[in-house]
């Protein structure tokens, strides 16, 4: 019998620590299920600390790292309002900073089926996520990295635009205006609403809702790569504009 609680305590302690662990696997046979189970009651642990809800975001939206971990479909995050960047992270508090560029969509009305999320959409921004996974040498199995909240640290996004199409817009990741990263949203499945859907999906079979004012990351266009200290990023979306962080 797994401990969900005891596994819970257990990331969400090596998160406030800044200390890495060794993967939950190590020591304990977790399946997906469980290991949502695990990412649950670590985000109650949260809410009783006063974190609020807040969002989505969404894991391995690309083809080829549902190939890598031998998966076929995407995996989920929470997101609450203390994971929210208006303008700096402060690295020094994770463990492996990473970031990456994403598509952003904002919920403007309780989403009661996967047919009604899109129009349930009443923006769209240019975003990014900081990854953190807790876990030593960043090294994880699928069930882990679920528990571990999809890895989910910090998130932000730009001016809101009206609901469009952003299935193939071109983005652009730059660190103290040097070119990290670039892609397009079309990597996200091929088409960012696609990802949308999965949310959608995924929240309502676990008995969640998207709500009004939550955000949903569809996903990375692009690798995710290192966030180093005193740094300053922008993200650039065709057509969406920018947002900046600093470190």
């Amino acid at each position: 019998m797994v401990d969900v609680d005891l596994l819970a305590r257990r990331l969400d302690d090596a998160a406030r620590d800044r200390r890495t662990i060794a993967k939950l696997t190590d020591d304990t046979s977790l399946d997906v299920p469980t290991a949502y189970a695990v990412q649950r009651a670590g985000i109650e642990r949260r809410r009783v600390r006063g974190e609020r809800p807040a969002g989505v975001k969404m894991g391995f939206t690309s083809r080829a790292k549902m190939a890598q971990m031998g998966v076929d479909d995407v995996i989920w995050g929470l997101l609450t309002d203390a994971m929210l960047a208006e303008s700096s992270v402060d690295v020094s508090r994770l463990v492996h900073p990473r970031i990456e560029p994403e598509i952003a969509y904002l919920i403007g009305r309780e989403v009661r089926s996967v047919t009604d999320v899109e129009t349930a959409v009443t923006g769209v921004a240019v975003g990014f996520e900081v990854l953190d996974s807790r876990y030593r040498d960043f090294s994880f199995t699928l069930p882990d990295v679920i528990a571990d909240n999809a890895s989910a640290a910090r998130f932000g996004f730009g001016a809101w635009h009206p609901p469009r199409d952003v299935s193939n817009v071109g983005l652009l990741l730059e660190i103290d205006g040097r070119v990290a990263q670039t892609g397009s949203s079309a990597a996200i499945l091929g088409d960012p609403a696609r990802s949308l859907r999965a949310a959608a999906r995924l929240a309502l079979a676990a008995g969640l809702t998207l709500e009004p004012g939550w955000i949903v990351l569809a996903g990375s266009a692009t690798v995710a790569v290192p966030l180093p200290k005193d740094a300053h990023v922008r993200v650039t979306a065709a057509g969406l504009g920018s947002v900046e962080v600093t470190t």
